[in-house]
């Protein structure tokens, strides 16, 4: 019944949050983001802000303004080439199939035939054959996503590289002039008092010129830098301001009649209410007959201090530690971009080019594994600095475990959060950063360690103040004490501050945020050898393993689910003993047993082997089949359908080298069942074996429809069930598995950077851009971690990413 119900109380409750209190809601589910199919490789560093350039070089999605996306594409916002012969224009075209209403004297619609886009994050290439001109200009975009590198990475900036090559017989002028408008293309951008100035900035000998775009708006203010490099043999100039929603015809002819642009000083004056303004930045070279010359272009955002939508604390990026938090960094940033990015290209090329120049993996997987990283950035990510004056009680509360290591992992490394998904905005979603946070902890590894401490520090604290709750009417307590929170919080309020923003279920009660806790711990640990933060963490473990207990109702070592959606997958029933969830947990114990010896603890140990024997016998006898685990023992229609997510306990611990002698929690006989169980009726019996796995599969070929998630593929769970397959030797089924989520998602749909949480057999999808796709990264580690990579299935070559 309160499922029936719950499309009136949620729409009861949407109307009263969006007209009432005019804040957005966490989930809109009556505004889905519409499909459009244009975009390509994010702008910037992680937890800055992000700009994403479509494939066809349009800035199209603005996400600056942490947490919240603006979806326009900006027209104003160009690359436009001039050629010049002989002191005489030949050729002047603005690079874009756009033609727009707006600025209509400027040369628009180039042909797509002559262009080619090829990304692989955080780089891009665009390929323009100037048709009838024998020139040919390859635009290369980086940004500083770099692994293990805590300070470049946080950059929010992107540069343009313009290689410039000349297939004639005699030299050619070439000016690519780079225009912006002053906004993202909201009605901030008419809000009136912004300004455009010319600036220059000179460190070690290096000089960059360009022009500051000062918008000044009330909250979250930041100013926009357009640069380039001066150099030998390139000319630099500038337009100031311009009108962006004119014709814009004074601008062409500016650029038209020389190549060059004006170069007027000083500021602009500030706009109107209502009015909007531009500028532009003109870089210039002569390439000889036959030669080949490079222009460098940047594109920096300065938007230091952030507030969140409750606009009560004012957070600094982690940028401001080495640019200042005073909003003038714009020009050093560019200054810095222009003169590193050679170096952040050796370190990406050096971090990419053993896994691109292994030929027993296929081209799709190379394009995946690398292109869905853009999450990290794109995510709604921030990456905040502490206060100076910030003490552990502020951030753990009075009643705070003892972190000794809390503060000065946070003082270091800042405080990181990025969002379940672009419509599903709630911050380090913990239920699904579990599969995410292979990405973090293998790149990031102090990231995901500063996550967990934040997390750490939110379990021993208790908020008894009650709040409705959407799908079964009830109350609760928004945190309960030695319990995982679902999420740090909504960026329309005050994350960390207030976490908990999911008001679908009370939370408290899920089977399975405790147990992933443990289970990243010893990960965590596992990977980066960090002792200082298994000791802090271990009291944590023991608490939230304490609290689990409770779910053990019948003292047989298994916890039980309680017949309603109590885990990750939020709408899908679950009762008794329980294959994903019962998995979990065995896995958490095995956990705490080798976390336990690993730090002497004989008692606990003890404790939790006794637990693992019982636990291990009643999972066998309640869940295995011959062969597979079922859903769930409750007897009911359901309860024998097949999980595809059934081995994720296990996916943990092979991950962890946990898999041998008494860490042996599932018969290897039974796991590698399972696999092939799901390889044949999740996989390949759904679809035609070309989309992934689908959640459930009845045993008789049939998709599960008893729920909305059980008859959905979830490209984060394929990817973790392909690692798994690959841990246990089903390399090719593995390769198989992943393979149909690539090709329907960055192929069939053309939803590139912006993989969804779920899609269906006839093209249904939901939450476009979503956090668990990441956990393609396991598949990586599960391949690394094979003594000899086994050849995949042989592909036909391809490029990365065609959209």
């Amino acid at each position: 019944l309160s499922y029936i119900s719950f499309p009136c109380r949620y729409f009861r409750w949407w109307l009263k949050k969006t007209l009432i209190e005019k804040k957005p809601a966490f989930i809109d589910l009556l505004y889905a983001v519409p499909l459009q199919q244009i975009y390509g490789c994010p702008l910037g560093g992680i937890g800055g802000g992000t700009i994403t350039r479509g494939w066809r070089g349009e800035f199209c999605r603005w996400q600056l303004n942490p947490g919240i996306y603006h979806y326009e594409t900006v027209i104003a916002d160009q690359f436009t080439v001039c050629l010049r012969c002989k002191g005489q224009t030949v050729y002047q075209q603005v690079l874009s199939v756009e033609r727009p209403s707006t600025l209509q004297g400027w040369n628009w619609g180039y042909c797509g035939h002559y262009a080619f886009y090829h990304a692989l994050y955080p780089r891009a290439w665009m390929v323009y054959e100037l048709p009838g001109q024998n020139v040919v200009l390859t635009c290369r975009q980086i940004s500083p996503v770099i692994p293990h590198d805590y300070k470049d990475s946080s950059l929010p900036v992107g540069v343009f590289i313009w290689e410039v090559e000349n297939g004639r017989d005699e030299d050619v002028d070439v000016s690519i002039m780079f225009s912006l408008q002053n906004g993202m293309g909201t009605k901030e951008d008419r809000s009136g008092g912004h300004w455009n100035e010319p600036f220059t900035f000179e460190k070690e000998g290096e000089r960059v010129a360009g022009v500051l775009l000062h918008h000044c708006t009330h909250v979250n203010p930041f100013t926009f830098a357009i640069a380039t490099r001066e150099k030998a043999g390139v000319g630099v100039t500038h337009l100031t301001s311009f009108n962006p929603a004119g014709s814009g015809r004074e601008v062409w002819q500016d650029l038209l009649q020389d190549g060059q642009l004006d170069s007027p000083a000083g500021k602009s004056s500030p706009t109107e209410k209502g009015e909007v303004t531009a500028a532009a930045v003109c870089a210039s070279c002569r390439v000889p007959a036959r030669g080949h010359r490079t222009l460098e272009l940047a594109l920096a955002w300065d938007m230091p201090g952030i507030h969140f939508g409750s606009k009560e604390k004012l957070h600094f990026r982690r940028y401001t530690r080495f640019f200042g938090s005073g909003g003038n960094a714009a020009p050093a940033l560019s200054h810095h971009a222009l003169t590193h990015y050679e170096e952040w290209e050796r370190k990406i090329e050096a971090w990419q080019k053993p896994i691109l120049e292994n030929s027993q993996l296929p081209s799709w997987y190379k394009s995946a594994l690398f292109n869905e990283l853009y999450f990290l950035t794109d995510g709604g990510t921030i990456w905040v600095e502490l206060p100076p004056d910030c003490c552990t009680e502020d951030l753990q509360g009075p009643v705070g475990s003892d972190l000794s290591n809390l503060l000065p992992v946070l003082q270091e490394y800042g405080r990181f959060a990025y969002l379940e998904g672009q419509e599903y905005r709630m911050y380090n979603t913990y239920d699904v950063h579990f599969y995410a946070s292979f990405a973090l902890v293998m790149l990031w590894p102090k990231l995901q360690i500063s996550l967990q401490y934040d997390i750490a520090a939110t379990v021993v604290n208790e908020d008894v103040q009650p709040r409705q709750y959407l799908m079964g009417g009830e109350t609760a307590p928004v945190k309960t004490k030695n319990v995982v929170p679902h999420d740090i919080g909504d960026p329309a309020d005050e994350p960390w501050q207030r976490v908990n923003a999911y008001l679908m279920h009370d939370t408290a009660n899920w089977k399975d945020l405790n147990l992933k806790f443990v289970l990243q711990v010893y990960r965590d640990y596992y990977l980066t050898h960090d002792s200082l933060y298994l000791r802090d963490m271990w009291p944590v473990c023991q608490a939230v393993m304490e609290s689990e207990l409770k779910f053990d109702t019948d003292n047989d070592g298994l916890i039980e689910n309680g017949g309603f959606a109590d885990q990750t997958y939020d709408a899908w029933v679950v009762n008794g003993a329980s294959a994903y969830c019962g998995g979990l947990w065995l896995a958490a114990v095995c956990m705490m047993c080798k976390m336990a010896e690993v730090l002497g603890d004989a008692e606990i140990q003890q404790k939790y082997t006794d637990i693992l024997r019982k636990g291990k016998e009643a999972f066998e006898r309640l869940l295995w089949n011959g062969k597979y685990y079922n859903y769930d023992s409750s007897g009911s229609n359901t309860s024998s359908s097949i999980m595809s997510d059934q081995c994720a306990g296990q996916w943990f611990l092979r991950a962890c080298g946990l898999d041998q002698g008494e860490f042996e929690v599932f018969p290897k006989s039974h796991v590698v069942s399972a696999l092939k169980t799901i390889f044949e009726k999740n996989v390949m019996g759904f679809a035609g074996g070309t989309m992934g796995a689908v959640n459930g599969m009845r045993p008789d070929g049939v998709p599960d429809t008893s729920s909305v998630q059980s008859n959905e593929v979830w490209v984060g769970v394929v990817y973790a069930l392909a690692a798994t397959m690959i841990q246990e030797g089903l390399v090719e089924e593995g390769f198989h598995t992943a393979e149909g989520c690539y090709r329907t998602v960055w192929e069939q749909l053309g939803m590139a950077f912006q993989t969804p949480e779920a899609y269906r057999e006839k093209k249904v999808y939901r939450s476009l851009a979503y956090m668990r796709p990441l956990s393609i990264w396991s598949m990586q580690l599960a391949l690394e971690r094979r003594a000899s990579w086994a050849p995949a299935p042989a592909q036909p070559s391809q490029l990365p990413i065609q959209p």
